[in-house]
């Protein structure tokens, strides 16, 4: 499993770290580490500060005897500064650092992923946005992960909320019919 550590929880690298080595602890195969810091303060930090930040946080996820596998994120697209220049500075110095993958939230062009995949040595993880070139395409420009953040979560959403909003507003039961696909989707999931 892994997790979505935001900043780690920290905006100093010896707080990143300690939060690395609780993730090892608990037993997680990879997480992230934003270099946003979140809040009421809300920034993207520095980049020699966020790259301190990296370098913490990988010198715990790879000092174990289980390798922690560590994707720095480079926010600034998703976060008002959409600088490609400076993303690519970004997971360049992330990569030095030692992060095993390498993430910028919100690219969507292939022009821009293939310049973010040809500027690294590392894999590039990238978010489905709305806009974005399919799985394949990706997959053509390098990309080795696709992330759907909270997507699939908020499409089973709307799917409950449809099914509420049918039986309270019509009275019917036309959602029966998506629940039995969800069901036997489940039961082969979870039944060996």
């Amino acid at each position: 499993m892994s997790a979505d550590l935001e900043n780690a929880f920290a905006d100093d690298p010896e707080g990143v770290a300690e939060t690395i080595g609780l993730a090892v602890e608990a037993g997680l195969a990879g997480c992230s580490v934003e270099d946003y810091s979140g809040g009421e303060d809300a920034r993207i930090y520095g980049l020699e500060f966020a790259r301190e930040r990296v370098a913490a946080a990988a010198e715990v996820a790879h000092s174990g005897p289980v390798r922690l596998v560590l994707t720095a994120r480079a926010e600034n697209h998703i976060r008002g500064h959409d600088d490609l220049a400076d993303t690519i500075a970004r997971l360049q110095s992330y990569q030095e650092a030692g992060a095993d993958v390498l993430f910028a939230p919100g690219l969507a062009t292939p022009g821009d992923i293939r310049r973010v995949v040809e500027s690294v040595d590392r894999p590039v993880n990238v978010l489905a946005v709305r806009g974005a070139p399919p799985v394949a395409e990706l997959a053509a420009l390098g990309v080795a992960r696709v992330s759907v953040g909270g997507a699939f979560a908020f499409a089973a959403l709307a799917a409950l909320y449809d099914a509420a909003e049918e039986l309270r507003e019509q009275g019917t039961y036309g959602y029966l019919d998506r629940a039995a696909t969800g069901g036997k989707a489940a039961r082969s999931a979870f039944t060996r």
